[in-house]
């Protein structure tokens, strides 16, 4: 039986780079070889172990966020096209709206070939941050982006799109639902578990109060403001609990300063963090720009209490005192006392522990992939 030939379009092939780069490995581990032949167009070569045959587009970093590569087709118009022609694909997928994204949307087009995309990254939301300084051009520039992302998106044959608060969101900016469908993130149960709890890890750091633990990317569109307002509300209080921060990101060396006195542990691999997880005693999330929040189930799986922006996917993710505590985003005073919540009702903390290790648990990677390699063998189909 011939293989279902799929073109992979992502400008960021880094593994662990992001909740996108991570969705992505987690389809990479699970491709069936005997039924599927990936080749992967990217503007970031990954590791030396990927297995997988790569065409590296040209590049430059992001204005702002020098972490980021962004491919630019056009410097590679013709070398691209005749890879394209050898492979010969049955299915495009496509990880985001970027350049090298609209050349994959155009390629299929062109070719009649039906294209898949994962909604990972909700543009739309990262507008009011970047222009914070400007907000006179807030109105235009988010109808622009809406405009360009509808087009991209209903250009699409299928979306999947990780929550139902998103996908209504993006309904009620006219994206075609006929094309969308409900696709949630998975979750390592056997990685992130309460099993990894470290009760050395106080010692071996020399922490002598309760962790709030905060794990993210560090880059400002992440509502790292609202992280030091907390920060230092408990720097006011006497330093009640100690705040310990897993990444890395261009807002790292401002942010160490504006918290001199959390612990900043840069960016961990998955065993890591679990441990950290595990061992801590609050998760704290503030962002507000989630399209889902990987890093929130990763919290509820290792048995750690999460207080979270209601907004975003994390919005989605909790359920209101049952899962976990959600806040107004900007409300510091609010998260401070999610926190305190947790260290001072312990029945309400065990209750919404146990729901939340029940709930990470029924989302299982081998499930979601399986479904996912199905959409697109049925895809090859449309092929005309």
């Amino acid at each position: 039986m011939r293989k279902i030939r799929v073109a992979f379009f992502a400008d960021m092939l880094i593994e662990n780079f992001d909740g996108a780069a991570r969705t992505i490995y987690q389809i990479i581990q699970r491709i069936d070889r005997s039924r599927f032949e990936y080749f992967f167009i990217t503007g970031s070569a990954p590791g030396p172990d990927f297995q997988y045959k790569y065409y590296l587009v040209p590049s430059i970093d992001i204005p702002k966020n020098e972490d980021y590569k962004m491919a630019i087709p056009a410097l590679a118009f013709f070398e691209m096209n005749n890879a394209m022609l050898i492979f010969k694909p049955d299915v495009i997928h496509i990880s985001s709206p970027s350049f090298l994204g609209r050349y994959a949307l155009d390629y299929g087009r062109n070719n009649q070939i039906p294209v898949i995309t994962i909604y990972h990254t909700h543009f739309i939301s990262y507008i009011d941050y970047y222009f914070k300084d400007a907000k006179f051009l807030i109105d235009a520039v988010k109808a622009f982006v809406i405009s360009r992302n509808k087009s991209f998106y209903n250009g699409c044959n299928l979306v999947l799109v990780p929550s139902q608060s998103l996908m209504d969101e993006l309904v009620g900016y006219d994206f075609d639902d006929s094309k969308m469908k409900l696709w949630p993130r998975g979750m390592n149960v056997s990685l992130f578990s309460p099993e990894k709890k470290n009760n050395n890890l106080k010692i071996d750091y020399g922490l002598d109060r309760p962790i709030v633990l905060f794990a993210s990317r560090l880059v400002w569109e992440k509502n790292l403001t609202t992280l030091v307002s907390i920060y230092e509300k408990n720097e006011g209080l006497g330093r009640p609990y100690l705040f310990v921060v897993a990444g890395d990101g261009v807002a790292r060396e401002e942010l160490q300063q504006l918290m001199p006195n959390a612990l900043f542990l840069g960016k961990l691999d998955h065993e890591a963090l679990s441990i950290w997880y595990a061992s801590a005693d609050v998760f704290l999330f503030t962002s507000e720009t989630e399209t889902y929040g990987n890093v929130v189930v990763e919290a509820m799986a290792s048995g750690l209490p999460v207080v979270v922006a209601n907004a975003g996917g994390p919005n989605d993710l909790v359920d209101q005192y049952v899962t976990g505590i959600k806040c107004d985003p900007r409300d510091a005073d609010a998260f401070y006392a999610g926190i305190n919540l947790y260290m001072t009702d312990k029945q309400l903390r065990s209750t919404i522990v146990k729901n939340a290790l029940q709930y990470a648990r029924s989302l299982d990677w081998d499930q979601l992939t399986a479904s996912y390699f199905e959409m697109v063998a049925g895809m090859q189909s449309q092929k005309t």
